[in-house]
């Protein structure tokens, strides 16, 4: 598997610190040449430097040509790792629209902008990797989130398609769900994310881990967390007993605020 990966081409957004830079790091560990992206120049060159890597800057779904030249001219993998996340679960307050447009904006769009620009030439030559941060969220559920929790069932659902449509003609997409990683998004979740994802939290190596043992495997979904296979087979085989158990999860929640 290492091997398979010695001077691949390979993208990362949202690499500036978090899963991000763990998943930049495994792919120059394993001897790929990685393009660096995050919004923040100074920690995507940081990354890179550390790494070996090239930091491409910018908005993640705007920089595939930038990231192509920069590799030489092919991208073999690319990692749609960007996201954004608010806690705006108070719904009975004002809307903040701006909010969830920037949320379906990078935790879909660009990753459907992202795949229209690399599909043709995946296409042509027969192959090409497409890995999606997703979070344990598009498969189920986070409380005090809903655009996150929304847009992450979208991104799921992009990358299922994708999968399902372009495998028989070289696509390899996965899908990474992991619950709570120890980045700045948890910090920055508040109650809900202390009690939901913090006792269980991984670090964002872990997460590399588990994407490489699923690239070894050749599977579509990648659950870091074991348990959130569980967890969604019960969403699906009984409904209603799950939201009832996401209710007390909120109420337990609003109790800690």
């Amino acid at each position: 598997m290492v091997e398979a990966m010695q001077d691949a081409g390979v993208v990362v957004t949202g690499a500036g610190g978090g899963i991000g830079a763990a998943l930049a790091r495994r792919f120059a560990g394993a001897g790929a040449r990685v393009v660096v992206n995050d919004l923040d120049g100074q920690k995507a060159k940081a990354v890179a430097e550390e790494i070996g890597g090239i930091a491409v800057p910018g908005d993640a779904s705007a920089i595939v040509e930038d990231a192509r030249d920069a590799l030489g001219g092919t991208v073999d993998i690319y990692c749609a790792n960007a996201g954004v996340a608010f806690a705006d679960g108070d719904l009975a307050g004002p809307l903040d629209a701006k909010s969830w447009a920037l949320t379906w904006d990078v935790n879909v769009m660009a990753h459907v902008r992202a795949a229209h620009a690399l599909l043709p030439h995946w296409l042509e030559r027969g192959s090409g990797r497409f890995v999606a941060t997703v979070s344990a969220a598009g498969l189920l559920s986070m409380v005090g989130a809903p655009s996150y929790t929304v847009t992450k069932h979208g991104a799921y659902a992009f990358a299922e398609w994708l999968s399902l449509t372009y495998r028989h003609r070289g696509l390899k997409v996965h899908a990474i769900c992991p619950e709570g990683v120890r980045t700045d998004m948890l910090a920055a979740s508040g109650s809900a994310g202390e009690v939901m994802l913090a006792p269980t939290a991984i670090e964002p190596a872990d997460v590399a881990d588990a994407l490489f043992r699923g690239i070894a495997e050749d599977r579509f979904l990648i659950l870091p967390h074991p348990e959130t296979a569980d967890r969604f087979r019960g969403r699906g085989a009984d409904p209603e007993r799950w939201v009832a158990g996401m209710n007390q999860i909120q109420q337990k929640v609003e109790e800690v605020s």
